[in-house]
Parts: structure tokens; C-alpha cells; sequence
């Protein structure tokens, strides 16, 4: 049958940190966390929103130890709020699940297109805000949250003249595989006991669908829309499972990129295993550019993880 939820392993002792765990997967993925013992920390942008899934998981887990952390993933100073509070503090995985897909063109409070600022550069700067955390933690592990539509930005790197919005979200989501793959490198060449690993849920029916463009045209193209979620669409109980797997599994790799391993017609579908990414996902010099430049925009240096030789390609 593969892996299930049931094979988390008992997480008592053991603190995780969940971004946009107010709903949808990162909701789901902090509940089976939580259940399994461990201190959940829901880093949510909205404080109310934050309180009332609080409240929901208390009440579907009582035993629960959970608190509610604000995180603003567009506004640095946040982040940066936000990794002071866990200073001295041990922090056994990061899950940068929170994100935004395929929204009209706006810009963060830094002043960064909206889906690059948030679904990237926000999780660059609190994972190396983090890191000496991390790096305390025996077995911690950074956990991104990629997507399959990586496969819509390969030019990551590019100044685009026009926004296109989905072309936008799918380079945020190669920057993801990009900022993993970096970090593993770094991870392997300093010796540190540390794990990065990526995940995309498949296609799963969330609050990024509600929050993203609504299909243009007819009522017959959204009713067309709606029925494609009724008959391929997982919901967040299915879609965390490939998150949950690469927080707590034993047998995780490095710069691996876990998604749902129902082939077919339902693809995107079932229990957690190896995902297919593009190839220049595991480019080494155009994630080291992407790490530069990701470094010289949010202003935060990995120190205790310095740059190592290019062996691939650009």
C-alpha cells in the first residue's frame, strides 16, 4: 500500500515549523504533526485567520502542542521578526509550504514581484535566518514545497518585459527546486547534519485555486473548470501526504523531490514518491546565481554553508 500518514513516526521532543499552515495543506500538514506529538508552530500572515485554525486544530487534536507565530513571507522585516523569536531555541524541520499562484501583478513590501518575493525569496531568508537552528538540531530538515508547473519557468533568472502570471508562479517554483538543490550542495560539501528536500502535492484542490485567477471566458469554461477538480483534484488530506513523507520518513534523500506515484490518467494522484523535475532544476551554476542574487536582494548570508565548486553546466 506504500506510505500513509499512519507511518509518521512518534515526533514528542521534537519542534516544526509550518508556513501558511492557516488552511489547506500547510492546515493539514501541521494537524498530522501535531497529532504524531510534535510542537507545531503555525507561521501564518493573518492573525485571525492564524487563531481560527489554531482553534480548529486544538479541537481536532486536543492533546496538541501548537501556537500561532505571525509570519509576513512578503515583508522581510517579518521574517526577520519571525526568526528572532526562535533564537537559542531548537527547531527540528522547517516546511515552507505558504505561497501564492498565478495572482495579478503586485509587488512585496521589499519591492519584489509578488510570487518571486513570497514563494521564493521569503523562504530563502527564513531558512538562513533559521539556519543556526537548524544546524543545532541533530537530523533537522528543510522541507520546500515546490509544484509540477516548475515546468512553466525555466527561465528563472530572465528579465521578463511582460507579466504573465502562471510563466510568474511556475519560475517561483523553479526557484524552489533551485534553492534545494543549492542547499543540499552546501549541505553535503560542509558535512552538516541537515536535509533539504522538495515535495509538490499533485493537483490538489486548495485555497491557491480560490486565490488565483478564476478561468476567463464563458460559465461553460468554469463549469468545465470545476468538473477537472471534481474528477482529477486530491484534497489537502491527500495532497500534505507528499509533505508529511519528506518531513519524517527515514529514508529521504537530499535534492529529493517527492509528489504523489499514481501514473495514468490520475497522475497526479497517491502516496508519496519520486517526482519527475526538469532538468535545469539541478543545474549547479544557475542555482549558485540564483543563491547570489537571492542573497544580495533579501540581504541574508548562509555563513555556516559557504558556496562549493560548479560541476554542472549551465
Amino acid at each position: 500500500m506504500g506510505w500513509t500518514v499512519r507511518d509518521i513516526p512518534d515526533l514528542r521532543g521534537r519542534t516544526i515549523v509550518v508556513t501558511g499552515a492557516n488552511s489547506g495543506l500547510g492546515y493539514v500538514t501541521a494537524r498530522e504533526l501535531a497529532r504524531r506529538g510534535a510542537h507545531v508552530v503555525l507561521a501564518c500572515r493573518d492573525r485571525r485567520r492564524g487563531a481560527q485554525a489554531l482553534e480548529r486544530l486544538l479541537g481536532q487534536v486536543p492533546e496538541a502542542r501548537a501556537e500561532l507565530r505571525l509570519l509576513d513571507l512578503g515583508d522581510l522585516s517579518s521574517v526577520r521578526a519571525f526568526a528572532a523569536g526562535f533564537a537559542d531555541q531548537p527547531l527540528d524541520v522547517l516546511i515552507n509550504n505558504a505561497g501564492l499562484m498565478a495572482v495579478p501583478y503586485a509587488t512585496t513590501t521589499d519591492g519584489f514581484e509578488t510570487q518571486f518575493g513570497v514563494n521564493h525569496l521569503g523562504h530563502f531568508a527564513l531558512t538562513g535566518l533559521l539556519l543556526d537552528q537548524l544546524l543545532a538540531t541533530p537530523g533537522a530538515r528543510v522541507v520546500t514545497v515546490s509544484s509540477l508547473l516548475h515546468l512553466t519557468g525555466p527561465g528563472v533568472l530572465s528579465e521578463e518585459r511582460h507579466y504573465r502570471r502562471w510563466r510568474a508562479y511556475g519560475r517561483s517554483k523553479t526557484a524552489n527546486l533551485l534553492f534545494t538543490h543549492e542547499l543540499a550542495r552546501r549541505i553535503e560539501a560542509s558535512g552538516a547534519d541537515l536535509l533539504a528536500a522538495a515535495v509538490h502535492p499533485g493537483y490538489t484542490e486548495t485555497e491557491l485555486h480560490a486565490k488565483g485567477p478564476r478561468p476567463a471566458g464563458s460559465g461553460t469554461g468554469r463549469r468545465i473548470a470545476r468538473i477537472g477538480n471534481r474528477l482529477f483534484a486530491t484534497d489537502p488530506e491527500v495532497g500534505a501526504t507528499p509533505t508529511l513523507y519528506a518531513a519524517t520518513a527515514p529514508d529521504v534523500s537530499a535534492d529529493s523531490f517527492t509528489g504523489p506515484s499514481v501514473m495514468g490518467v490520475r497522475r497526479l494522484r497517491g502516496g508519496p514518491g519520486a517526482g519527475w523535475r526538469a532538468p535545469w532544476t539541478r543545474r549547479d551554476r544557475l542555482a549558485e546565481r540564483l543563491w547570489e542574487r537571492s542573497e544580495e536582494l533579501t540581504g541574508v548570508h548562509y555563513d555556516a554553508l559557504p558556496p562549493v565548486r560548479v560541476t554542472s553546466p549551465e
